[in-house]
């Protein structure tokens, strides 16, 4: 099996825009929960990021969503965010079962927030740096 630039068997990451201030709140979100360490982290705006994008043939210059990559597989919108909660430790996992709404329906309250994520929550000028004790959790070469 070929995976994805910069990932080998077994990797599971979720790349985010690195200047979204949600999307970071995220990113800490999983830092914080995650204990087990089975998620690394990717800004798409990082040389990696980019080269995963590139790999499934997605846009390089327009972030509209969050993706999770696991293998040579990767889920887009409310597929990744239940895909990524599905990782970690209850009460978060629990809320998976929101997999039985139909997808249409999920991706539709998804997408409104995706779109205006800049000015509900706002935008660093540039990508925040991993703080020294989270290196570790973000794919590097």
């Amino acid at each position: 099996m070929a995976y994805p630039p910069h990932l080998k068997a077994g990797d599971r990451v979720v790349l985010f825009d690195g200047v979204c201030k949600l999307c970071n709140g995220w990113s800490r979100f999983l830092i914080r929960h995650d204990r087990a360490g089975k998620l690394k982290l990717c800004s798409v705006q990082s040389p990696q990021g980019q080269a995963i994008l590139a790999w499934f043939g997605m846009p390089l210059d327009h972030f509209d969503t969050l993706l999770y990559v696991e293998g040579d597989r990767a889920l887009a919108r409310s597929d990744a965010i239940l895909a990524i909660l599905r990782q970690l430790p209850a009460p978060w996992r629990w809320a998976t079962v929101l997999r039985v709404i139909p997808r249409g329906l999920r991706d539709w309250m998804y997408d409104p927030i995706a779109r205006n994520r800049y000015r509900l929550f706002g935008r660093h000028d540039y990508c925040q740096v991993p703080r020294p004790e989270d290196r570790e959790r973000f794919l590097h070469d």
